[in-house]
């Protein structure tokens, strides 16, 4: 799975992450790299992270790599944005993409991808990022012996194809 994140939308939309912009952008940045880099290891998935440079002088873009992480960082007179897009537009396998911007989640969706917001994927991540190794434990049982009379059985239960599709998308992540 390839995942494609809006970088500073993701640091925008985190209260944890928030805090290190607050001191400083690369301090922002180096802490959402390092989780990713921690998510990363954990989950095995290929993960690039794109940051706004148009801004900056240079004129092609910047890549770099933190451990497993690709970042990269657009060039002159492009935005995040712009580069996200292409990615997401290029890319043959099962692609993610992070970010809350509208625009970004209704082109990559119109491409085909799975969309998640921010705050979906931080969720995702952190529960990743602190789960114990799964061992084959036992999970306790409610033995009260009642039977659930009133709950609904049938079709109005059954999850829709997308339903279905982002569970399977959730379960990888």
């Amino acid at each position: 799975m390839f995942i494609i994140i809006d970088g500073y939308n993701l640091i925008r939309q985190s209260s944890k992450l928030r805090r290190y912009e607050l001191y400083s952008l690369q301090a922002g940045r180096q802490a959402l790299v390092s989780r990713l880099s921690e998510y990363q290891q954990k989950k095995g998935h290929k993960i690039t992270v794109v940051f706004d440079g148009w801004q900056g002088e240079e004129r092609e873009e910047e890549r770099d790599r933190y451990n497993n992480v690709d970042i990269i960082y657009s060039r002159y007179g492009e935005d995040a944005d712009t580069v996200i897009k292409r990615l997401a537009a290029q890319s043959e396998e099962e692609t993610v993409v992070v970010s809350s911007d509208r625009e970004i989640a209704s082109f990559a969706a119109s491409m085909g991808n799975t969309v998640l917001s921010s705050v979906e994927f931080e969720s995702v991540m952190n529960r990743a990022i602190t789960s114990l190794p799964n061992h084959n434990y036992i999970k306790a049982s409610d033995d009260s012996g009642k039977t659930d009379r009133n709950r609904k059985r049938g079709p109005s239960r059954k999850l829709s194809k997308a339903q279905k599709y982002m569970q399977k998308i959730m379960r990888r992540l």
